[in-house]
């Protein structure tokens, strides 16, 4: 890392860490007292001041498509960033599956536990997997809404990955419907191996896009097996197509730029 690469970790990841405390130490002492609105509320507030602090532009849409009560929102993943940018631009309280190392993280971690974000440990077996999705349907149940990445890590080349079955079975067991979620942009800004977010300042540089996609329900004529696969693949396909449109729509606004000179 050269000095250059140095200074830009400095600006960007420092006064992330103060926002991040401040932003948790509101959580803390204002959501065991208001029932955890509070919490929703700096958490919310924590994404999107994070995602200004770090010069990254979100354009949203399909919020109109986000149904009442108890559902999974299923989002690709490209990026460290991703959960900023989805804690800034989807609707609800919903509640993240996140590694139980990051649960773990002072401030960060403590905010999430008291926030009921549902703790996920990677290849700890079948008896951890089976428990990892009792949470989620418990979410589910709660009516609240629960964000899950179903690649289950970050693409490390930009390409969609298969999508773990955890999340969809909760969801069928559940009767609950699942969101597809296609977020493009933020790999560019920061991919698996980078540090940062790069030096890039102009708009187009540092834009990422939020497509939420309409409803997709348990198919209940199925046994359990089958609709869980059903319901993985066509919220896989379904991201896939929006990923496909988005990407369409950058090209043809970049073509009908006006040329230099």
């Amino acid at each position: 890392m050269g000095w250059r690469q140095r200074g830009r970790w400095v600006r960007q990841w420092v006064p992330f860490g103060a926002r991040t405390v401040g932003w948790t130490a509101v959580s803390l002492t204002g959501g065991p007292v208001s029932r955890g609105a509070v919490s929703t509320w700096a958490a919310k507030r924590w994404s999107q001041s994070s995602a200004d602090g770090l010069n990254i532009y979100i354009e949203a849409s399909g919020q109109e498509n986000v149904p009442e009560g108890g559902f999974v929102y299923a989002s690709n993943h490209e990026s460290l960033v991703d959960i900023l940018v989805l804690g800034a631009s989807l609707p609800g309280d919903f509640k993240w599956a996140a590694k139980r190392s990051v649960m773990n993280v002072p401030f960060l971690g403590w905010h999430l536990r008291l926030a009921g974000h549902v703790p996920v440990d990677r290849n700890k077996g079948k008896d951890a997997a089976v428990a990892v999705t009792e949470a989620f349907e418990s979410v589910l149940r709660d009516e609240k809404p629960l964000l899950v990445f179903p690649e289950g890590t970050r693409t490390p080349d930009g390409e969609l990955k298969a999508f773990k079955s955890g999340a969809f079975q909760a969801a069928v067991l559940a009767g609950k419907p699942v969101v597809p979620v296609a977020i493009k942009g933020t790999f560019t800004l920061m991919s698996r191996d980078a540090v940062d977010t790069g030096g890039g300042n102009s708009r187009d540089e540092r834009l990422v896009q939020v497509q939420i996609g309409k409803p997709l329900y348990p198919n209940l004529d199925l046994e359990e097996p089958e609709a869980v696969v059903d319901l993985r693949d066509r919220t896989r396909a379904a991201v896939v197509k929006m990923l496909v449109d988005v990407g369409s729509r950058a090209v043809a606004a970049e073509s009908a730029q006006p040329l230099g000179g």
